[in-house]
């Protein structure tokens, strides 16, 4: 039972919003993050990425649309009736030296336009149709982010490691605020059935490709939990579509991770999670939970005994929150490239 001296307060949640809001500050590295199979890598000259040729990004939300026809902020922290999907035109960031030093202040990646959103039981077959063909990757972000902070993460993914096929997000009802926590953690819980439906319908296409999921944060918990129902109901034929999972420094109970992992069986081996033991968020974020440990400030031989890949980032963080490195630092962004490319789905 919690001590009452460990309930969570006012203080509390406030330091944990600012701490998985912000950006992790963090300097350069020599060596790629080791994710147990690569201890170094060689950079080479990367062509562009898909997103940056074609800006688009698919979209599936349970957000509630906002104006008909849409207008910003497009999608808000409201639950939505069902599944809604939208094609977002993006605007790159300008590669400059100028456009780079100024990006600094004006941010990089930004929505250009919604031009329409479809709602209902249609939504998630459209999405497929419009991956059709093509490996897709699903960003599903963490607590407190908006649509359009969750939108430009998912850019700046794609964007970072390369991705050749169509950038996607799932995106579910964040009130995007500090003192809601408790609210986001059930929104994602509560968006499971939709992203169940978004990922039978892109297994069901008979010419589609790779479908990989990066989740970041809470979001790992509505993937991880997607993925059991998917296994479960659709079995391994299913699965069998789904390419990479990485897990970002998920804020899992490592005790309702573990059972999560058990209940994947072999389709454990698609799973890369990067963690950190250094995590300030996770260890805020534990406190407020009773006080058992996140699976992503995990000892790295406690989640390898699951059977699951780990790339332990604690040593390659130089800022003082480091919970988002996968989006900040290249080192870590290239763990993700590298599960992806593992998976035939790509990168």
């Amino acid at each position: 039972m919690m001590r009452e001296t460990d309930r969570p307060t006012r203080r509390s949640i406030v330091r944990l919003g600012a701490l998985l809001g912000a950006t992790a500050l963090t300097p350069g590295l020599g060596a790629c993050v080791a994710d147990g199979l690569v201890t170094g890598a060689v950079v080479t000259p990367e062509r562009q990425s898909a997103l940056d040729v074609m800006p688009v990004l698919l979209v599936a939300t349970t957000r509630k649309p906002v104006g008909s026809p849409p207008k910003a902020p497009y999608f808000s922290s409201e639950r939505g009736r069902g599944l809604s999907f939208a094609e977002v035109r993006l605007s790159p960031p300008d590669r400059s030296l100028i456009g780079k030093v100024s990006s600094v202040v004006t941010g990089d990646w930004t929505i250009g336009a919604v031009p329409k959103v479809e709602t209902g039981g249609a939504a998630a077959d459209a999405f497929a149709q419009a991956a059709l063909g093509r490996d897709v990757l699903i960003y599903v972000h963490g607590y407190r982010e908006s649509f359009e902070s969750a939108a430009v993460s998912a850019a700046r993914l794609s964007d970072g490691i390369r991705f050749r096929g169509v950038s996607g997000l799932f995106t579910w009802p964040s009130a995007a605020a500090t003192f809601d926590y408790g609210y986001d953690r059930e929104s994602a819980l509560w968006s499971r059935d939709a992203f169940e439906d978004l990922l039978k319908a892109l297994v069901a296409s008979p010419s589609g490709g790779r479908i990989n999921l990066v989740a970041h944060s809470m979001g790992t918990l509505l993937t991880l939990e997607t993925l059991r129902m998917l296994r479960a109901e659709a079995g391994e034929a299913a699965m069998a579509r789904i390419g990479a999972v990485v897990l970002a420094a998920p804020d899992i109970d490592i005790d309702l991770f573990t059972k999560g992992v058990e209940r994947l069986g072999p389709d454990v081996n698609k799973i890369t999670v990067i963690s950190s033991t250094n995590d300030r968020a996770l260890s805020l974020s534990s406190t407020i939970a009773g006080g058992v440990v996140r699976a992503g400030a995990a000892d790295r031989e406690r989640l390898e005994a699951l059977g699951v890949r780990v790339a332990d980032a604690s040593d390659y963080g130089g800022g003082l929150i480091n919970h988002d490195l996968f989006l900040s630092n290249p080192e870590v962004q290239g763990v993700v490239k590298r599960a992806v490319a593992r998976a035939g789905g790509g990168a």
